[in-house]
Formats: C-alpha cells, structure tokens, sequence
C-alpha cells in the first residue's frame, strides 16, 4: 500500500512546479567600475522593483572591466566605468558608438584611527607621514583599475606642486608591489583589518566606508576643474588592448562614464535603466550612496538613444 508523501516534501515540489512554469523576468546585466558597485547596487535594486527585472552586476577595475568586452567577448547591457577617458581609448567604436559623463570624484588618503600616526596626518604633511619607516600604504593595479593610474599621477602632481625633487619615487616606494589590489574597492577590507595604515582611495568610497581621510589640495586631488591645466602636466603609461600595447593617460579631473554596448543583449532594459539612472531619481540615489552625481550628463558620440539622451532636455 502506497503511503502519502509528507507534506513539506509535497510543498517543496509543488514550489518547484510553479517555479518552473512561471514566466521567467528578463534580466539586465551591467559591468562596473568596483567604485560604483554599491551605488550602482542601490540603483539598479530600485529599478528592479520598478520594472519587475531582474539585475545581474559585475564589479571589476574599469580596464579589467573594458577588457571583457575586448579579451573575453562578454558583452553586458550597461558599462559604467571610473574614468571616461577609457571609452575612446579602448572601447570606441568597436564595442559602443557614445558615452555619457554621470559623475565626478576626488582621490584621497584614506585611514582608520588604528593607522600609524593617525592623530598626526593632516592635508599638508600627508606626504611625510606616508614616508615614515613601518608605514604600510595600499595602491590600485595601475593596469586594471584607473584609482591605480590616478594614484601615480596624482603623486607626480604632489612632488611639483611641493617641489620635492624625487618625492613621486619615494612615495611610489612607500606603497610596494605586495600592497598592491587589483582594485581601490579591495583595499578596504585590508586597511579595515589593520594590515595597511594608508590607501589611496577615492573620496566617495571613503564616506561610503566611515573611514577617516586626508583631503588632498585641489591642485593634486584630480577633482578640480579649475586646475586642469596643471592635472595635465602628469602623464602615465599602462597596457593597453593588447600585452605590447601602451595607452597614454594625463592629469585631468576625475569624470565616472558609462554606454550600453552596441550589442547589449537587452537592448530596451538597458535603455530605460540608464534613462533612470541619469534622472533625477536616480541622482537621488547614487548621491545617497556618497557618489557626486552630475546635474546633467554629458553625452559625448553618436547614436545616443533618445530615450537616453531625453533625460538631459
């Protein structure tokens, strides 16, 4: 004689039954800088519940975010990266025809009340400070992540602008190859743990983590307009779309871009993402989030969608 199957096992398969049968939501995919993840996070959440989505997100170094596109062929809805110089380096027109300025930033040192000489550091020794025997600074990889280039160009700004002869190599030193992360967003947990007393971070991460920091003179932080002009006297070097490939980056205040890919997979989703993320709601959001939203993007290219480019009439 058969016996009845216990009723959480009865519940458990019909769960999966109406699983199975219900229509499954779309899905859009962004890749990100690892600087926007949460408020990238927080708005692509609040877009799922408004556009019954779902949301799939990966954070990585804005050039080993751009570099799935040209090395792996994964190609997202949305790319949303921490420096807009990297759409015409490295992804235009191959891979996205425009791009739009959504958000600004400024780089500085980043600590915790445990860092060595903590009570100390302030924005016009920082740079001694950093210097002293025992310090342990953190960096970015300058070759995936642009918080790891702006890191060597904003200490070349600092040895001019305090006209120290050879302070960008002793500073460089002071943040060695063993504390280097393939990203700024790594960086946290490890400075958190006590293993680092510095890290060149971005400011909005710093808020966005609690954590204490130096803000650096406009003439060296990369968030000055205004100084333009002298962000653009530095100048580095790192690999570009291939091993043997080097691209140039210069000084210049820090601009967060993004696009959807000329073959995004969802094409309508993604549109109407970005559209919400460029509107007021959603500068809302990412300012909550501690990101500098611009009042208006800036579109730079062609085929920009008009449902895109709407949000900025």
């Amino acid at each position: 004689m058969s016996r009845a199957r216990p009723i959480s096992l009865r519940c458990a398969v019909l769960a999966a039954f109406l699983v199975a049968c219900a229509p499954s939501q779309p899905t859009i995919v962004v890749f990100n800088a690892g600087s926007l993840a949460r408020p990238l996070r927080t708005a692509l959440d609040s877009f799922a519940l408004r556009a019954h989505v779902r949301v799939e997100q990966e954070n990585a170094g804005s050039l080993e975010t751009a570099r799935k596109l040209i090395d792996l062929h994964k190609t997202p809805d949305v790319i949303a990266l921490a420096d807009y110089e990297v759409f015409p380096q490295l992804l235009m027109p191959k891979y996205v025809t425009w791009y739009a300025d959504f958000a600004r930033n400024r780089m500085v040192v980043a600590y915790t009340a445990s860092s060595r000489f903590a009570s100390e550091i302030n924005t016009t020794n920082w740079w001694q400070i950093l210097q002293r025997p025992g310090v342990q600074v953190g960096r970015a990889d300058p070759d995936l992540d642009p918080n790891g280039y702006r890191t060597l160009l904003t200490l070349q700004l600092a040895e001019r602008y305090y006209r120290q002869s050879g302070l960008y190599d002793r500073l460089l030193a002071a943040a060695p190859a063993r504390n280097v992360r393939p990203k700024e967003v790594d960086l946290l947990g490890v400075l958190q743990a006590g293993d680092l007393d510095y890290i060149w971070s971005y400011e909005s991460l710093a808020q966005a983590a609690g954590l204490k920091y130096v803000q650096l003179p406009d003439s060296i932080d990369l968030g000055s307009p205004a100084d333009s002009a002298f962000y653009a006297t530095a100048a580095i070097g790192i690999r570009g779309k291939t091993p043997t490939d080097t691209v140039t980056f210069h000084g210049q205040p820090i601009v967060y871009a993004l696009s959807i890919p000329s073959a995004a997979p969802h094409r309508e989703l993604a549109e109407r993402f970005v559209a919400f993320l460029l509107s007021a709601d959603g500068r809302r959001v990412l300012r909550a989030q501690q990101l500098d939203a611009l009042d208006r993007p800036v579109f730079v290219g062609s085929r920009v969608p008009d449902t895109v480019q709407s949000v900025a009439r």
